[in-house]
């Protein structure tokens, strides 16, 4: 069974940055991938950054590329995402997943961590 704990929310000006982590515990942790989504108040959760364990290959939704860095340490089994020029519209709660084969679901969700904006 994977946990998964993500530090670093907080309230912070439009413009500003934050650091969220994601660190995973379990008895054997090798995904195929990890993955971080948000959730704004009314809206579905959606998708926003994904690197895979091996290769470190990420991928972003268009909403957040040039301004979020996703990164990962073997080593300590903790998911990063680096957040620039903050926005508003970047206010939610922010999930870290991980999926632990190329074609199977995220099936390892933590408890999020809440991301506000301030304009």
């Amino acid at each position: 069974q994977v946990q998964l704990v993500e530090l670093g929310g907080g309230l912070v000006q439009a413009g500003g940055s934050l650091r969220l982590s994601c660190a995973a515990s379990g008895r054997t942790f090798s995904p195929y991938a990890m993955a971080w989504f948000r959730q704004a108040p009314g809206k579905e959760r959606g998708f926003v950054a994904s690197i895979t364990w091996g290769d470190g290959s990420a991928g972003y939704a268009d909403s957040v590329k040039g301004r979020f860095t996703i990164s990962r340490d073997n080593a300590k089994n903790t998911v990063y995402l680096q957040m620039n020029s903050l926005k508003p519209e970047d206010t939610a709660v922010y999930y870290c997943a991980s999926r632990p084969g190329r074609f199977s679901n995220y099936n390892s969700w933590g408890q999020g961590t809440q991301v506000t904006v301030s304009s």
